[in-house]
């Protein structure tokens, strides 16, 4: 058996939502992508089963399921003997939905989504997750829940190690 130690390179989970995204019935589409050792290994773009009725309550869907593919790699790395140690960064473009969980308080336009609060809330107190804003700019996971214009997409493309097998070489 291999003499291995915990992985030095940690997981980046990116998650987003665009909210009411969908025209024809205003669904929100969740989407992550995660980064093992610096590389890109898993992504996921889905439209939302129900209505998110705010932004935030979008982007703590897109939380939810990025943690759950987290726990799934740490996993995945464990059974592998990489196990993950220190609480893993998981960065949000949506400052209220950061806001949110962090706040003990539950206040009555966020009722809604108790559920997915809890969930994000119990992750961050056991430190599995710690949640980090990051601009829109900045936030890989848009490419899967949005267009985006050239000055955006390129750059982001670059980022997730995607090459263009087609270009002239």
């Amino acid at each position: 058996m291999l003499d291995c130690k915990p992985a030095d390179t940690p997981l980046e989970p990116n998650t987003d939502a665009d909210w009411a995204g969908c025209p024809d019935d205003r669904r929100s589409t969740s989407g992550y992508c995660t980064f093992v050792g610096g590389n890109f290994v898993t992504w996921r773009s889905k439209k939302q089963m129900v209505v998110a009725r705010s932004s935030a309550e979008g982007e703590f869907r897109s939380v939810v399921h990025g943690i759950c593919e987290l726990l799934w790699l740490q996993g995945l790395l464990a059974d592998l003997n990489f196990p993950i140690q220190s609480p893993t960064k998981l960065f949000c473009d949506s400052k209220s939905a950061i806001s949110i969980t962090h706040n003990p308080v539950q206040h009555d336009r966020t009722k809604h989504v108790e559920i997915d609060r809890h969930f994000i809330k119990e992750k961050l107190e056991q430190g599995v997750i710690i949640m980090h804003f990051i601009s829109s700019e900045a936030q890989l996971a848009d490419v899967f829940t949005k267009s985006l214009g050239g000055k955006l997409f390129g750059p982001i493309l670059n980022k997730l190690g995607m090459i263009d097998i087609y270009a002239p070489t």
